[in-house]
């Protein structure tokens, strides 16, 4: 007798085949699912870069026939002294706009965490924690406005407040003056992009467990020493997602430019995105805005690339 006649007779619809025929309409179904996502990252993303990279090899002035000039856009961006000194500028602003955020909404969120809410109660952290985070809510173009009425040189409420306490001699042009611009431009973005950083470290430490302060202060620790200690190892997870976020948002920082500066005065405030919007819309040389929309867009994915290997090579660690 055959092993087949042996073996049991299988219900209806439980055999191997019909377990292939229910596992592919499942994947189709699902491949539907996909197909509205795609065809939108096709249609804003991947179309438009690609157009973007075809500009870049050719000399345009935005309407007439194009000229094929290959890598020659590149080529002088990389001799062009006001790119680089824009990407100086860029790395300052990745300073004030990732770094310094990141570093300071740790110290506040834990301070919030630690202090505020243990002694005030969850509902003043909770307060405290929504006006910092207000700015960025806040329009970009509305954040510009603003700061442009508070620096004013002659009508400005700082060197208004600076006058009223008696340090009239502080009065400056702080956007008109070359040599303080782009540090002033710093400062506004140190205070818009703060709130970020603090609500998600805040909602990181809830998962702390509270019996490691607890006995690192039996031990004798400080706050100090169980921010260092505990605090910031536990928070590592949440370290990369801000500054993955804040760098990405760093790297595209053209609308705070706009409104604040519009890359002046001079040059003391430009930043790539800036210069790249400069030579599409105002000197109207489209294929060289291109080579440097291309070259940001390179610069930006392998960034991100750099920080998610980072994260994952740090679970890996931990796991």
């Amino acid at each position: 007798m055959s092993q087949a006649a042996l073996e049991p007779a299988r219900p209806p619809g439980t055999t191997p085949e019909a377990a292939a025929v229910r596992g592919r309409r499942r994947r189709e179904s699902l491949a539907l699912y996909l197909l509205p996502g795609a065809a939108l990252f096709v249609a804003v993303i991947l179309i438009p870069m690609g157009m973007n990279v075809w500009y870049s090899l050719h000399q345009w002035y935005g309407i007439g026939p194009m000229k094929w000039v290959g890598l020659q856009n590149y080529v002088r961006l990389f001799h062009d002294s006001t790119f680089w000194t824009s990407f100086e500028h860029q790395v300052g602003l990745v300073l004030a706009m990732a770094v310094v955020p990141t570093v300071v909404g740790l110290v506040l969120a834990a301070g919030l965490f630690d202090y505020i809410g243990a002694r005030f109660g969850g509902r003043t952290a909770g307060l405290l924690r929504a006006c910092i985070y207000l700015p960025q809510v806040m329009p970009l173009a509305v954040m510009g406005v603003v700061w442009g009425w508070i620096l004013n040189p002659r009508i400005g409420a700082l060197n208004g407040l600076l006058g009223d306490v008696g340090l009239g001699s502080l009065r400056h042009d702080w956007l008109g003056d070359p040599r303080t611009a782009l540090y002033t431009v710093m400062a506004v973005m140190v205070w818009v992009q703060i709130g970020f950083p603090l609500v998600i470290f805040m909602a990181g430490m809830q998962r702390i467990d509270p019996s490691l302060h607890e006995a690192a202060e039996v031990d004798g620790a400080d706050w100090w020493q169980r921010f260092f200690r505990i605090t910031v190892p536990i928070m590592r997870p949440e370290t990369y997602v801000v500054l993955l976020m804040t760098t990405i948002g760093a790297l595209k920082s053209f609308a705070a430019i706009y409104t604040l500066t519009q890359g002046g005065p001079g040059t003391s405030t430009n930043v790539p995105s800036y210069y790249s919007y400069a030579n599409f819309f105002e000197t109207t040389r489209v294929g060289y805005g291109a080579a440097i929309a291309t070259v940001m867009t390179v610069i930006t994915v392998v960034v991100t690339l750099v920080l998610l290997r980072l994260q994952s090579r740090q679970q890996e660690v931990r796991d």
